[in-house]
């Protein structure tokens, strides 16, 4: 079945991470993306090597999956005359330059809601479009580090600050253009209009601060890194057993007294230093030290055996081959076979949300470098003769 935004056609101008991101949910969503490359060289990420399977560049692949792939070098003007071409047709367009650079190209929105007023230009930037820092360039290890993240990431405030393994600010800014878009989509079916949508880095950090800036805005006091553990409710965090490391979440108190019971310490229940959360949060380390105790006496497997039979949420903390092989993941298709022209088969992270009447196929893997120019110039009226020009004056690749 054909994906539920089926017809909607996408531009990404946008490379590396944030921008593909969404670019990558939309396409899994059913809308036809595709992706323009500069010239020369293309997507940056195609330079991210190794790794690479067969000279493709790996994270290209990764996150380029479900798009068609065309080079335009829109540093000339018949460039912009192709794009500007596209532009009338699609829907949306997905851009992740520094501030003015669409406008200094010519395409800034104003320009393209005159060549096609349904237009949606989603941007995203390090620290978005308006206020004190619009005109910052922006990665994801700032934004970490800026939006508070870094400071309540890690073991200890005497430890030095380390940011979120995956690329979180990234990604998320990825996901929230996504839903922006989406949401853009929605309302110009009642009103005939398209609109700028507009998100960043910076503020993809700032909501994954929840738990910590509620902390922050009812004690006026910035709270820090508990490595694992949560900052509102215990015992919720990785403890060690006798062979590994598991997580526990018994975030409430029908999940403690089911901990409890499991290791067989319900006499903790009685102590009044762990009867209610309150008191578990005040005496955290000491809590944890009895528990630790206690799990080093079995294996990871022999206790998450028992915590799925007492309906305790637990989990082994997986590699990410781990994961990949996981039933569940393959249950899910989280890990997905796709083909690339060059690299041929390899495996890749599958869509997230699952529909019951409209999932989309996902086996298309990313485009090598212009593999469909021809196509997709042609779909947009060019003849073959004007595309063998283009690419004789390297306007197109």
């Amino acid at each position: 079945m054909p994906g539920p935004i089926k017809g909607v056609k996408v531009l990404e101008l946008a490379q590396i991470m944030a921008g593909p991101t969404c670019g990558l949910m939309l396409a899994d969503l059913g809308a036809e993306v595709i992706k323009i490359e500069k010239i020369p060289g293309g997507d940056d990420t195609r330079r991210f090597v190794p790794p690479d399977i067969k000279g493709e560049a790996s994270a290209f692949m990764m996150m380029n999956r479900n798009k068609k792939g065309i080079a335009i070098n829109l540093k000339e003007k018949d460039g912009i005359k192709i794009f500007k071409s596209m532009v009338k047709t699609s829907d949306v367009v997905i851009e992740n330059y520094r501030k003015g650079t669409m406008n200094k190209l010519g395409i800034g929105y104003d320009e393209l809601k005159k060549i096609n007023p349904k237009i949606i230009l989603c941007e995203i930037s390090g620290y978005g479009r308006t206020g004190p820092y619009s005109e910052k360039g922006g990665f994801d290890l700032v934004a970490q580090g800026m939006s508070g993240l870094m400071s309540i990431t890690g073991e200890s405030r005497e430890k030095p600050p380390m940011k979120v393994g995956a690329p979180l600010t990234d990604i998320t800014a990825g996901i929230l253009g996504a839903t922006g878009v989406l949401a853009a989509l929605i309302n110009r079916n009642k009103t005939g209009l398209g609109q700028r949508v507009d998100t960043s880095l910076y503020e993809a950090g700032i909501i994954h601060t929840y738990w910590q800036s509620a902390i922050a805005v009812a004690t006026g006091n910035s709270p820090g890194p508990l490595g694992s553990a949560h900052p509102l409710t215990a015992p919720y965090q990785a403890f060690k057993t006798k062979d590994s490391w598991i997580t526990v979440g018994a975030s409430n108190q029908n999940t403690w007294l089911k901990l409890i019971k499991a290791i067989n310490k319900e006499e903790l229940q009685e102590n009044s230093k762990f009867n209610n959360n309150d008191n578990r949060m005040q005496n955290l380390n000491e809590l944890v030290e009895v528990i630790q105790t206690e799990l080093q006496k079995k294996t990871s497997q022999d206790w998450i055996k028992i915590f799925d039979k007492a309906g305790l949420p637990c989990g082994p903390i997986n590699s990410i081959t781990d994961m990949h092989k996981d039933t569940h993941t393959l249950f899910r298709k989280m890990i997905i076979e796709v083909e690339n022209k060059t690299a041929g088969k390899s495996k890749a992270i599958g869509m997230p949300i699952k529909f019951s009447e409209t999932n989309d196929e996902q086996s298309k893997g990313a485009p090598v470098f212009g593999e469909h120019t021809d196509i997709i110039l042609k779909d947009f009226g060019y003849t073959s003769q004007q595309i063998e020009e283009f690419k004789s004056k390297g306007i197109v690749a």
